[in-house]
């Protein structure tokens, strides 16, 4: 895989393993890399880098069960996927959450849907609507 993507961001971790498994199951990202305190998740067009944050942080952050979503941020993460119930049936098992069907919208060709990873950040889906010709 080429060392080039289109875009990349980075998410602090509390639990950096729980939120690996998260985004390569429900995201399909592959881990290209990783140490004790990161881990690189790689497709074709996207880079992200889960970062630990420093056991003195992390000791003041609580993550209830199921996870707070943190709606009031700045940023929201968005995926492309190849199916978004896929997704919706895996997540719970990785410690987050899509929102249910009825919450799904259409836009720019794709239909989108909102949730969340195991730690509260909200995460946005795509799932590329390709018509099909007569």
């Amino acid at each position: 895989m080429s060392s080039m993507f289109a875009a990349g961001a980075v998410v602090y971790a509390k639990d950096l393993q729980r939120l690996v498994r998260f985004y390569a199951g429900v995201c399909g990202l592959p881990v290209v890399d990783a140490g004790p305190d990161h881990a690189l998740l790689q497709s074709e067009s996207c880079q992200l880098v889960l970062h630990a944050l420093p056991e003195a942080i992390a000791a003041e952050i609580e993550i209830t069960t199921p996870p707070q979503r943190r709606e009031e941020q700045a940023i929201k993460l968005c995926f492309a996927v190849r199916s978004i119930a896929a997704a919706r049936a895996q997540a719970p098992g990785l410690g987050g959450q899509i929102d249910g069907s009825e919450r799904e919208w259409m836009f720019q060709g794709c239909r989108v849907c909102d949730g969340q990873d195991p730690e509260g950040n909200v995460i946005q889906l795509r799932e590329l609507r390709v018509a099909v010709a007569d």
